[in-house]
Parts: structure tokens; sequence; C-alpha cells
């Protein structure tokens, strides 16, 4: 695979040295498809500000890109804090090109033209799934199957919403009900997701596709009481342990653990993340503004980065990457590389009873005890999940914080 992305890239580049002429993004609205199957395509809109600057769109987040390089007839554009990159050629105001992963060997068929309608529309939406969804991934699998909650607002054909999972949400979607078919995407550079489905005002049946490297089926029931488990009670110590232990080097090569003075007599948020992780990234967006507002109160917060770069010097570029690009000021420490396997993670933190999920956060109180363990993150896509959380998040750390 590593083979192909040198190909592609190479391709690309030998096309930029026949000088060819100089070709931009020009302003206005673009519809750009990724090829996630032979038959099926996930679409995602997005708009050039001018050459240097484009916002990519999914239901209610905007994600600002200004990371774009052009060579000759080709142009280069690298997603914020993720490794993606959108390689196209430019032809006639098109792209043409693909969406590459590196570091995942991961290679998808990417194209875009001027456009800002990301379904088309036939029929008249025949149900309204407003509401909340009772949902099983893969449920015929014993080894793959797993459960989540469908939320979602419907306005005529259009829908958005999420379906929030143990382990976090598939953060913002947006699509259409055409007649009885619901289509739902989103795109932000890490996730790449299609959802495909018959609905009825009572059932949805259909398909779930992540890029084009995996796809699986799920069905959901409409059930508006129903709710996951909670997401404190599905990570704990094992017996025996009341604290948490580890040793990992930050970027300047210093060993840290929550014996260092730093951490003394002070609350100390635990997260458990890797920089190429979607929900991560928005837990580390709340995190961020969270120890601006609670450090001199108090409160530590340190991350241990699980990361699938092959080297160090990539692991810490990448979250050197990620501090920058949200400012975040507590430390990040590298605590794997080569593999997000969450077995081999727990075995770094064997006090666990597993690493069920990326994110993860242990609140350790001043005496080094720990308190709580969240495992996942509904984000921001959730509505009212999302500010539920916030409220006992703040409401629990207020209160180790007066202990």
């Amino acid at each position: 695979m590593r083979y192909i992305f040198i190909l592609l890239i190479l391709s690309i580049v030998f096309s930029c040295e026949q000088k060819q002429p100089q070709e931009f993004l020009t302003f206005g609205d673009y519809r750009a498809e990724l090829q996630v199957s032979d038959t099926d395509l996930l679409p995602f809109t997005f708009k050039v500000k001018d050459a240097n600057r484009l916002i990519v769109f999914n239901a209610e987040e905007q994600i600002e890109v200004n990371e774009i390089e052009y060579r000759n007839d080709s142009v280069f554009i690298q997603m914020p804090v993720f490794e993606a990159l959108l390689a196209a050629k430019i032809e006639n105001k098109t792209l043409n090109g693909n969406f590459i992963i590196e570091g995942k060997d991961r290679v998808v068929p990417f194209k875009a033209e001027k456009n800002n309608t990301r379904f088309n529309v036939t029929t008249n939406a025949k149900a309204n799934i407003s509401g909340s969804w009772e949902t099983v991934f893969s449920p015929n699998s014993e080894n793959d199957k797993y459960n989540a909650k469908g939320v979602f607002k419907q306005n005529g054909n259009q829908v958005t919403g999420t379906f929030l999972t143990e382990t976090g949400d598939y953060r913002f979607l947006e699509g259409v009900v055409d007649g009885d078919q619901l289509k739902l995407s989103t795109f932000d550079g890490s996730h790449a997701f299609l959802f495909t489905a018959k609905v009825t005002d009572s059932t949805i049946n259909g398909t779930f596709y992540s890029g084009n490297h995996w796809k699986e089926p799920f069905t959901a029931k409409r059930n508006d009481n129903y709710n996951l488990p909670s997401a404190d009670a599905l990570t704990y110590l094992k017996e025996g342990f009341d604290s948490l232990d580890f040793t990992f080097p930050d970027a300047n090569g210093n060993l840290l653990s929550l014996q260092d003075e730093r951490f003394k007599n002070k609350v100390v948020l635990v997260q458990i993340m890797g920089t190429w992780c979607p929900n991560c990234l928005d837990e580390s967006k709340y995190y961020a503004e969270v120890y601006k507002q609670y450090n001199e109160k108090g409160l530590e917060i340190v991350a241990l980065a699980f990361e699938y770069a092959k080297t160090k010097e990539k692991a810490f570029a990448g979250i050197k990457r990620l501090q920058d690009r949200i400012d975040i000021n507590y430390p990040i420490l590298l605590a794997q590389t080569g593999t997000t396997s969450k077995t081999k993670a727990q075995e770094k933190l064997p006090m666990l009873n597993h690493v069920l999920s990326y994110p993860t956060t242990v609140f350790v109180d001043k005496k080094g005890k720990v308190r709580k363990i969240h495992t996942g993150f509904n984000g921001p896509a959730t509505g009212e999940k999302f500010e539920e959380f916030k409220a006992e998040f703040t409401e629990f750390v207020g209160v180790l914080l007066e202990e």
C-alpha cells in the first residue's frame, strides 16, 4: 500500500513538472465526493473563501482549512490537526485526485466541482426520523456488534444528527430522507462516514461506510426512552488498586508521572487519547478551555497519547501540531507508537480493567486516588448530551477542587 501511495504522489508531482499552467481554486461553493465503494459516493460540501482558505461544512460544524499548496496544475489541501491530505489536479474548476492518510496507508478516490448540494432529492420524505433511535451496528456478528443511540432532527427532506455510542459520537452528520431512503455523511479529515438506509416512521435499516476500508449493517427502532449505559461505569480500576501509575516522556525527553511535584496536592485529569482521533479532538478543545479556567484553582491535566505513527519523531510532530492548532497548554506525553491497539494500551496501564475507548478520562483527587473514570466523549454534535456532560463535569471537578 505504501508503494501505491508513493506512486500517487509521484504521478501528481510528475504532472506538475511538465510546465503546466498555474491553476488555483476559485471562489465559491463545491460539492466533493469520496468513492467509498464501487457504487457508493460519500458527499460533502466546502466553500473556497480565497485561493489559500476554504471551509468544510458538516451540519452546524465549520472546519477552516488554511494549509493549501499549489504546484502548477495541482492542489494539496492539508486538513487541520490530522495528517489527512486531499491531493488533486485542477481542470476547468473541477478537482480529481485522492484523499490520503499516509500513516494508515489509506487512499480514497476524490473529486469535487462547483455545486452547493450535498445530496440530491427527487421525492418528498415518506417518514420523519426526528427523535431518538435504539440502534445496533453489525447486529448479526457477536464480535463486531455494538449498541448506539441515534438522535436526529428532520425538516422536510433535510436531516441532521448523530449516533452516540459507548465510546463517543459519530460527530456532525448531515443528509436527507429522499422518499424512503436515508442518506447521511460527514467528513472532517479523519472521519469519512456515509450512512444509507431504508426508513419508516418506526424503523431504520441500512449500511454504514467508514471510508473505503470498512462497512457494516445497522438497524434501529424508534425509542425516545432509550439510553446507553453510563459512561462512568464502563472502565474501572482492578481490585487492589486505588490509584493510577505511569511514566512517559514529553517532547523534550523528560519523563513525567503523577508522583512529580507539579501534580502534588492537585486535582488531575489523565486523558487517554490520540492525535488521530476526532472524538479526542473534540475533548481536547474542551479541556484546553477547562485548563485555562481552572489551572490556577488547582486543576492539572496530563494527556497520554497512543499513536499509530511509526516513529517517536512523527508521533511528537503530530502532538505538537495538535497543541499548536488548538492552543493546548497542558502536557501531552507519548505512551505508545506504531499501533492504536487498546489491548496494548491496557498493558501500559495494567491497573485498568481495559481501555475501551479513545478518549477516556481518569479523575484523580488531591490525594492521588482515582475518583471516577469516564469512557468516551460525546461532543458538540450530540447537543443536549454535550450540555449535560459539561454541567456534570463542572460540578464534579468543583467538588474535587474544594476538598
